[in-house]
C-alpha cells in the first residue's frame, strides 16, 4: 500500500470524517462517540513521558512524538486517539535530589495501572482495537504484563507501535547524517532534536546543544565500554551485560550524541514516514475479526 492509498478514500469514508471536528476523542462528546463507533471501534492511545532532555530540549520531547504521530495517523485513516499518557516509566532520569531536572517519573506499578485503566474504559465503551503509541524507549521495559493482561482478560485486540529511533533505524534509514558512533537517535541527539523543531522550533534551544558522548559509569571498571543510552555495556568486544544506571552516570548533560546536525525538515520527514507506516498498519489491523468477551469495566473503583 502506498501513501496515494492512505488519502483516497470512497464516498462513504468522506461523509463519515466529515462528521467529527476533531479526531481528539477529549475534544468531542459522547454523541460523536456513539456516531464513530457505528462504523469503527479502534483508538490509537499516545504515551510518553516527562523528562529531561539535555540543556536544549523540552521536557516533553517524547510525549510530542506520540501526540504527533498519533494525531497524523487519525489524520491520515479517520480514527480516533486519546489525549497522551504523558508520564512514564523514568527513574533513571531524576537526577541527584535537588538537582532540578524537572523529570517527572511513575512506578511501573502506577505506569500499568494508568494504561489497564485506560483501555478499559475505552473497551466498556465499545471499543475493541486499543493501539498504544510509545514515544518513550524505557516504557518497553515494564509494559509487557499489561498489555497480555488486557488481551487475555478481555479478548480486545490490544496493540503496541514504537516511532522512535535507536539503534534500529527502520523507515527513517537515509533522513540523518550523524554516523553510527554519534548516536543519531539516541537521547536528544539529530532525531529527538530534529522532530522537536518541527513540532515548535520556538523550544528549541540550539544555543545550548553540544555534543555529548557517553563514558562508562564510574562503578564499573574501565575494560568496560559504554556508547549510547541502552541498559547494556560493552565488555571484550560483546554486550552480554546489563546494570541499572542512571542517566547522569555516563552523560551528565542528559545529550547523548549530537544534535547539532539537527533540522525542521528532518524532523519533519521522519514525522511523515512514520505516521504514514503505522497508518498503514493500523488499517491493517481493523481488517482482523475482534470478538471483545469481557467488555464491562466492574472493578473500575477499586
Amino acid at each position: 500500500m502506498t501513501t496515494d492509498t492512505l488519502t483516497d478514500v470512497t464516498e462513504a469514508e468522506r461523509a463519515f470524517r466529515e462528521q467529527f471536528v476533531s479526531w481528539n476523542l477529549a475534544e468531542l462528546s459522547y454523541v460523536d462517540i456513539q456516531a464513530y463507533l457505528e462504523d469503527k471501534d479502534v483508538v490509537l492511545v499516545p504515551m510518553a513521558s516527562t523528562e529531561q532532555h539535555g540543556p536544549h530540549l523540552p521536557l516533553y520531547c517524547d510525549t510530542i512524538t506520540a501526540i504527533e504521530i498519533s494525531a497524523r495517523v487519525s489524520r491520515l485513516i479517520g480514527v480516533l486517539h486519546t489525549p497522551p499518557i504523558w508520564t512514564g516509566y523514568s527513574p533513571q532520569h531524576m537526577h541527584r535530589p535537588g538537582e532540578g531536572r524537572g523529570t517527572i517519573t511513575v512506578r511501573s506499578s502506577t505506569l500499568l495501572a494508568l494504561m489497564e485503566d485506560v483501555a478499559r474504559s475505552l473497551i466498556h465503551h465499545g471499543f475493541n482495537r486499543i493501539i498504544f503509541v510509545n514515544g518513550h524507549g524505557s516504557n518497553i521495559k515494564v509494559v509487557d504484563p499489561v498489555l497480555r493482561k488486557l488481551r487475555y482478560e478481555t479478548g480486545a485486540l490490544i496493540g503496541l507501535v514504537k516511532p522512535y529511533m535507536e539503534r534500529y533505524v527502520g523507515v527513517v534509514e537515509g533522513v540523518f547524517e550523524n554516523p553510527p558512533e554519534e548516536t543519531p537517535g539516541w537521547h536528544s541527539s539529530e532525531w529527538e532534536t530534529s522532530q522537536c523543531l518541527a513540532w515548535n522550533e520556538n523550544l528549541v534551544r540550539m544555543d545550548r546543544a553540544k555534543h555529548t558522548p557517553t563514558s562508562i559509569p564510574d562503578f564499573l571498571p574501565e575494560s568496560f565500554r559504554k556508547y549510547d543510552g541502552a541498559p547494556d555495556v560493552e565488555f571484550e568486544g560483546y554486550t552480554y551485560f546489563n546494570f541499572p544506571m542512571d542517566h547522569h552516570e555516563f552523560t551528565e548533560t542528559g545529550v547523548i550524541g549530537n544534535p547539532m546536525r539537527a533540522t525542521k525538515e528532518k524532523g519533519e520527514e521522519s514525522f511523515r514516514r512514520y505516521s504514514e507506516h503505522v497508518a498503514r498498519g493500523v488499517l491493517e489491523l481493523m481488517k482482523v475479526p475482534v470478538k471483545v468477551e469481557n467488555r464491562e469495566f466492574i472493578d473500575r473503583v477499586l
